[in-house]
């Protein structure tokens, strides 16, 4: 089961954040080629985020560089500075339809040929950002078999609809959760947007919590400081472990009894439930996490 909890950025232009970063354990390492490299600096990120690559591979954790959206007319350089064997994928913004999607996986098939490694081996993180890519999101993210993750652009979103960010996030309530559940549909997982208050943990958490509780399965951090905190509200407590236990004892105890459902605590305990806690359990194993 592939799991990508916290997803580290971190500037491509800046060679000193790149190794600082490596000493830091994200599910994890994004390399941006994007947002966070201003438009003259996209030429020197690209060379020192590629000099990097096999240092970031060589921590173990997983690298997926973010380079610039096809509009740009830099994605295909960027995929040439970055797609080899320490790459594990590639996360690409402002993702609108299949068609954006089936040129990047084509420039990818080839520059694998080039280097040597099967192709198919990049996988894809599409950030979903746009009005008309929420609205294409489930038939974008079944386009390509690279696809394994799509991400939740607020940001970039808000802009594009001409409206501001609130605290409460009540303005992409709905588009988050429409991501959420295409993500789902497509069955790839769903990052949500970074969170920019870095110093707040608290609100961190809470938006964190938010954000599992609505199907998203990780988060992307703008902080090392921040890695920990999604890393744990993205996997299961040992409160959550102990009460999956048993709630697959009771209802294996009914069914010896010839009965179809139970009771835990006051509450019903059917098969739905068994399977969303025994869903919880293998999460928790691959994680390597026990009650």
């Amino acid at each position: 089961m592939l799991y990508l909890r916290s997803l580290l950025f971190v500037p491509g232009n800046q060679p000193n954040m790149l190794t600082k970063a490596a000493s830091f354990s994200p599910d994890a390492f994004v390399p941006d080629m994007e947002d966070s490299v201003a438009w003259d600096d996209k030429s020197q990120a690209r060379e020192t985020v590629s000099i990097n690559l096999e240092m970031l591979a060589n921590t173990g954790t997983k690298v997926i560089p973010r380079i610039n959206s096809l509009d740009t007319g830099l994605c295909e350089t960027d995929l040439e500075a970055i797609v080899g064997p320490n790459i594990y994928g590639v996360s690409v913004g402002k993702i609108n339809t299949p068609a954006d999607v089936s040129v990047i996986s084509e420039a990818i098939a080839g520059l694998e040929t080039q280097c040597g490694i099967a192709k198919g081996s990049i996988k894809l993180v599409l950030w979903i950002e746009t009005a008309v890519g929420i609205l294409n999101a489930h038939q974008i993210l079944s386009s390509d078999d690279r696809i394994i993750a799509a991400a939740f652009g607020a940001e970039d979103f808000t802009n594009d609809m001409g409206i501001e960010r609130n605290e409460d996030d009540r303005e992409i309530l709905f588009p988050r959760s429409q991501l959420a559940i295409a993500a789902r549909a497509a069955g790839v997982l769903a990052l949500d947007t970074p969170f920019f208050g870095f110093r707040d943990p608290d609100s961190l958490k809470l938006n964190s919590e938010q954000s599992r509780s609505i199907g998203f399965k990780g988060k992307f951090a703008i902080h090392p400081l921040q890695v920990d905190i999604i890393n744990q509200c993205f996997s299961p407590s040992k409160e959550e472990i102990a009460h999956a236990v048993e709630v697959i004892q009771v209802f294996e105890e009914a069914a010896a009894n010839g009965r179809g459902s139970t009771s835990l605590n006051g509450q019903v305990v059917d098969v739905p439930v068994v399977k969303r806690a025994e869903s919880l359990l293998n999460q928790a194993k691959q994680m390597d996490i026990t009650s």
